[in-house]
């Protein structure tokens, strides 16, 4: 198993950002509808119309979102950390995805940028 630790500096305040992370209308826009999202801990989501799913561990509203994240037949989550931080009118994006199978590493490293944070960052922006 791997970790992944990324950081994105997203030109928008950091309750924009949060938005894009849990509404799902906002989630739909930037492409990783349907989804089931909320900002209530406990929740049962999913992304890209199931094909990601899991439950929001922790929630601390604009600042905190953790995650249990399920996808393909895996036997156990991985854990994703998404932590923001405003600086300058500026959101500093801060990502821990843990426990990522060794074989999907690769992918999931570049979906993060490919089809999550880049086309949310571009559409808040």
């Amino acid at each position: 198993m791997k970790k992944l630790e990324k950081s994105y500096v997203i030109s928008a305040k950091k309750e924009k950002v949060w938005q894009a992370l849990v509404d799902p209308e906002i989630i739909k826009e930037w492409g990783a509808g349907p989804a089931k999202m909320t900002e209530e801990e406990g929740f049962d989501f999913s992304l890209w119309g199931g094909d990601i799913w899991g439950k929001n561990t922790k929630v601390i509203k604009n600042k905190l979102l953790e995650q249990d994240w399920y996808a393909g037949k895996w036997d156990q989550p991985s854990r994703v950390r998404v932590s923001l931080k405003e600086k300058g009118g500026k959101t500093i994006l801060t990502l821990v995805h843990t426990d990522i199978p060794d074989d999907e590493f690769e992918d999931i490293s570049s979906g993060w940028d490919d089809y999550y944070f880049g086309p949310l960052k571009n559409l808040v922006e």
